[in-house]
């Protein structure tokens, strides 16, 4: 049943693209540059970039933090403590997303205009990505807030991939002299990795189909700009923002298109995870 209706989701967007795929062409539909429904012009490549810039980029600052977090509460604090940590995470991932994308506007923005942002093109400003006005609104916000919004995600699963550590691996290292970090380093992450692996990408893919905080913070730009601080546009935000008042036939088939285009998107990361996990599971319990 679930193939079923993942296969009726595919079948009705496909129908409903099909009068931009033959007035467009599918090729030039996904490398073109210009959104404009008034001329019925369609190209998804800016929301394309927008949305793997924003998930990328939360994955990158999301994944130190939420397996640190993981491997403090497993390993490093008392047990008695522990809900203390479980139960704010747990709580952090039950917040709507556009309460996140409220806080992001009044907190996180200003904080990144008057802040972050400035030091980062005083210190970085060479670089292409730190480079332009601090203006807050933008994709470094959208993947700020991906980042938080993925943390519990990252942190839980992991945290349950690392109680699956077998007890007899961190005493047999303790017995030989090894401190509370190197069995961490030498035993409890190699045996993990694999399914730390996975709850980055399932972190990933959550961040990838994420709405409604990335179409308040990102500045709802259809352009490519090298720059996080400059606005931009995220295939969920777009299909959010237009669908409703999309009237041609073709602009609706674009949306559509949209649809298909991450709905494919995620069934790749999804595909890509298993080969991942698979390689690097096995070569974890090899060196195990």
């Amino acid at each position: 049943m679930v193939l079923v209706v993942g296969g009726l989701i595919v079948w009705s967007l496909a129908d409903l693209a099909v009068p931009a795929a033959r007035s467009l062409g599918f090729f030039r539909f996904l490398v073109g540059r210009e959104w404009d429904p008034i001329a019925e012009r369609f190209g998804a490549l800016p929301f394309i970039y927008g949305t793997v810039v924003t998930s990328v980029l939360a994955s990158v600052l999301a994944m130190p933090v939420g397996v640190a977090l993981a491997l403090f509460v497993s390993d490093m604090i008392p047990a008695r403590f522990r809900s203390w940590i479980s139960f704010p995470i747990e709580t952090l991932a039950s917040i709507p997303s556009v309460v996140f994308g409220l806080w992001g506007l009044f907190v996180l923005v200003p904080v990144l205009r008057g802040h972050v942002q400035p030091f980062l093109a005083k210190t970085l400003g060479f670089l292409p990505l730190f480079q332009g006005p601090p203006i807050g609104l933008g994709l470094m916000a959208g993947g700020v807030i991906l980042a938080i919004m993925i943390l519990p995600t990252i942190a839980s699963v992991t945290l349950e991939v690392l109680k699956t550590v077998p007890l007899t691996l961190r005493e047999g290292a303790l017995a030989l002299g090894a401190t509370r970090w190197e069995v961490i380093r030498m035993v409890v992450l190699p045996y993990s990795r694999a399914g730390i692996l996975g709850a980055g990408l399932l972190g990933l893919g959550r961040a990838l189909g994420e709405t409604m905080a990335v179409t308040m913070l990102i500045g709802n730009s259809p352009e490519i700009r090298a720059s996080l601080f400059a606005p931009g546009y995220s295939l969920p935000a777009v299909i959010a923002n237009e669908f409703a008042e999309a009237t041609g036939a073709i602009h609706m088939g674009a949306l559509a298109g949209l649809g298909l285009v991450l709905f494919g998107t995620t069934l790749l990361l999804n595909s890509l995870a298993r080969l991942l996990m698979s390689a690097v599971g096995g070569a974890g319990r090899v060196a195990v």
